[in-house]
């Protein structure tokens, strides 16, 4: 059934123009995922915030690998864009930043993030929500980005705030964390500044 409305974001408009490296305050950048990130990626991983907030763990550097080409491959299939938050002068990991679930006809996705414990509280993770969000409502032609986190990650929280995304309402039970069901903070911005 044809649609009346055309798509936000063409089909293939993305997958086209090849995944960008994105510069980020503080001498850092947002730059695609490689292979040879996977030990950084493991090492994240054992970390247990990391795990508590994102419901999974490394086992391998293998595993880190596996996980890796399933980021690389979301941007040529336009499901989506993961990037690793990386100081630009040494290239030394210290996050990731993800706009995952692209719905392309109403031009909305997904923001999620993670730092490694080192890199905490330093501004890394605001600073690279920052400019991944405005890349996607700029030149990435999205319309919309929603930003979930658990009501008791306080943290992430105030990232969601600092960036631009107004907090739209509580999800009830709406995620199954290791410690059982957490209601989600719902955060939102459109394209134009509206919150």
């Amino acid at each position: 059934m044809p649609s009346l409305a055309t798509p936000a974001i063409p089909a293939g408009a993305l997958r086209s123009t090849g995944q960008p490296v994105l510069p980020v305050e503080g001498g850092r950048q947002l730059r695609p995922w490689r292979p040879d990130d996977a030990g950084a990626v493991h090492a994240a991983y054992q970390d247990p915030q990391i795990q508590r907030w994102h419901v999974r763990r490394a086992d391998s550097v293998a595993e880190a690998g596996e996980w890796i080409e399933q980021w690389r491959g979301a941007w040529p299939a336009e499901t989506g864009g993961h990037w690793a938050v990386a100081d630009a002068a040494t290239d030394a990991l210290l996050g990731r930043v993800a706009l995952k679930a692209f719905d392309l006809a109403d031009g909305q996705a997904e923001v999620a993030y993670w730092t490694v414990p080192a890199a905490r509280g330093t501004g890394v993770c605001s600073g690279a929500v920052r400019a991944l969000a405005a890349w996607a409502l700029g030149d990435g032609g999205f319309h919309r980005l929603e930003l979930a986190h658990s009501a008791a990650n306080p943290a992430s929280c105030r990232v969601a705030v600092a960036t631009g995304f107004a907090q739209e309402g509580v999800r009830r039970g709406a995620a199954r964390h290791a410690d059982g069901w957490h209601d989600m903070h719902l955060h939102g911005r459109v394209r134009g500044g509206r919150g």
